[in-house]
């Protein structure tokens, strides 16, 4: 049901841009912590060892361990607030324009909506739309996930107001051109890998077993989750590492903080201080988090549009009886 099917025509743009942001709320309570994790993986300088003292984190366990004692339970949804403006926003706005492209695909070429390469191309497009949209709010989150204790900004009014008086405008978009160069292949990955593992699935499994597809579409959105980003990784490291630019002050509890001039010479300190390795710092929980995130948006987003399917038939056979 993901991208425009000829044969059903059930669901339409807004109701897929409805789907996209409920299945983008729900998933983001489930994420947040492995979200956080994976922030403050990307942000350190030093080794992700325990063998380096300097170090303040060096495993995933010891993570969720440290950041228990010194910050609390809260600390895994720090940042909560921007992150589901995030999370719906950009739900809303991809899969919106990922049906009304691949509507367009289909009715202006001769290609197949449902191909893997037209999915790849439009689920790309879809989501450097959507990161346009939403990349303000990206940073905030951010920002709001990567500062310890004392807290540099109280909320989300503070930090919106604080940014903008002391760095500008730009500030929010900070990272965006990584961002796009990154996020094209990734969604389109993800949407690709999906459309291909689904079809799979309905060559390899028999008809009379077909009763699990909840299951599958979370398992396929799983598996379609770790191939996208294990290949696009660094692009969201270097992103998270820009975003932080100015704020370099509030990461003085974490160990050594560094400033960076524009995405190359981001690379060439990341490759100079911390190898080839540097550039996939986080990526045990960010697979995690790739896994259940995609996983689960691509359940809930199929779900929904079953129900508003579902609903928009009552509605039609209960008009055609009356």
């Amino acid at each position: 049901m993901v991208g425009y099917d000829p044969e059903t025509k059930c669901v339409s743009s807004v109701e897929a841009a409805a789907a996209g942001s409920a299945s983008g709320l729900v998933t983001r309570v489930f994420v947040s912590p492995l979200d956080v994790i994976k922030i403050r993986f990307q942000l350190q300088v030093e080794q992700l060892s325990s063998r380096n003292p300097g170090a303040k984190y060096h495993g995933i366990l010891q993570a969720v361990q440290r950041i228990f004692q010194e910050e609390g339970l809260g600390a895994f949804w720090k940042g909560h607030v921007p992150a589901q403006f995030l999370s719906v926003g950009y739900g809303a706005v991809q899969f919106m324009a990922f049906e009304s492209l691949t509507k367009l695909v289909h009715n202006v070429t001769s290609y197949d909506a449902r191909d893997s390469f037209v999915h790849f191309v439009c689920g790309g497009l879809a989501a450097c739309t959507a990161t346009v949209a939403v990349q303000p709010v990206d940073t905030l989150r951010t920002r709001f996930a990567a500062q310890g204790e004392p807290k540099i900004y109280r909320n989300l009014r503070h930090a919106v107001v604080t940014m903008y008086q002391t760095e500008g405008p730009r500030t929010f978009y900070r990272g965006l051109t990584p961002t796009i160069i990154a996020i094209f292949p990734y969604a389109g990955l993800q949407f690709s890998f999906y459309n291909i593992l689904q079809q799979f699935s309905e060559w390899a499994v028999p008809a009379e077993d077909k009763k699990g597809g909840n299951v599958k579409n979370l398992v396929c959105g799983s598996c379609a989750g770790i191939i996208s980003k294990t290949l696009t990784y660094p692009f969201d490291l270097i992103k998270k590492r820009l975003q932080m630019g100015g704020f370099e002050h509030a990461r003085a509890a974490f160990g050594q903080v560094r400033i960076y001039r524009g995405l190359l010479d981001c690379i060439r300190q990341i490759m100079r201080e911390e190898g080839p390795g540097g550039f996939f710092k986080g990526l045990s929980p960010s697979l995690l988090k790739a896994a259940v995130s995609t996983g689960l948006i691509f359940f809930w987003y199929e779900l929904f549009c079953s129900l508003l399917c579902a609903l928009k038939n009552t509605d039609s056979a209960a008009k055609k009886e009356g």
